[in-house]
């Protein structure tokens, strides 16, 4: 008799409810909804590349690249690394540069010491922040045509433009040196 509710409640899956608490927690993962998490008692230095999305609480030197993942670093998560990812979310402390290539987020108790590339940012009141924001990575940069300049001459008394400025070149003839104007 006790059996059958024992049965029917089965115990939760600890991996699945802290992913659950996570996606509830207001750090929504991106699209399958899982999410690696490298716990705060765990250190990785080396390289981080992958398919899903990345929850940090320990500690990463490296590089992190998931362009088509997220990318959260908790309160307790303490990166020394280049993070390159679709959203980077910082709670934690990171030292290096941040590429987001949707947006990235820090927040009051985050500490970035780095540049940030984003097309959207959003810094909230209280983080930390040392470095230079760039959000337009998107759009090049436009050629800036420049023409040749026209020499003028401008008038001393009245400051207006008089003719162009002529030229003065020197020739050498047999009888000594002469000199011409040429202009325009």
């Amino acid at each position: 008799m006790f059996e059958k509710h024992r049965n029917s409640k089965q115990d939760p899956d600890p991996i699945q409810a802290q992913q659950d608490s996570l996606t509830a927690s207001g750090t929504p993962s991106l699209n399958t909804g899982r999410a690696a998490v490298i716990g705060p008692g765990i250190q990785v230095k080396g390289d981080i590349t992958g398919d899903e999305n990345l929850v940090i609480e320990g500690k990463v030197t490296g590089k992190i690249k998931l362009e088509a993942h997220q990318v959260d670093i908790s309160p307790s998560g303490r990166v020394h690394a280049d993070i390159t990812a679709k959203v980077i979310k910082v709670a934690g402390e990171v030292r290096g540069d941040l590429n987001g290539l949707e947006k990235v987020v820090l927040s009051r108790s985050g500490n970035i010491h780095g540049n940030i590339v984003a097309p959207r940012m959003t810094l909230e009141d209280g983080a930390i922040f040392k470095g230079s924001i760039d959000m337009n990575p998107g759009e090049p940069e436009k050629p800036v045509a420049v023409k040749s300049p026209v020499k003028t001459a401008v008038g001393k008394a009245t400051g207006k433009t008089t003719e162009p400025a002529k030229v003065m070149t020197g020739e050498k003839s047999k009888e000594g040196t002469s000199y011409s104007l040429n202009g325009s």
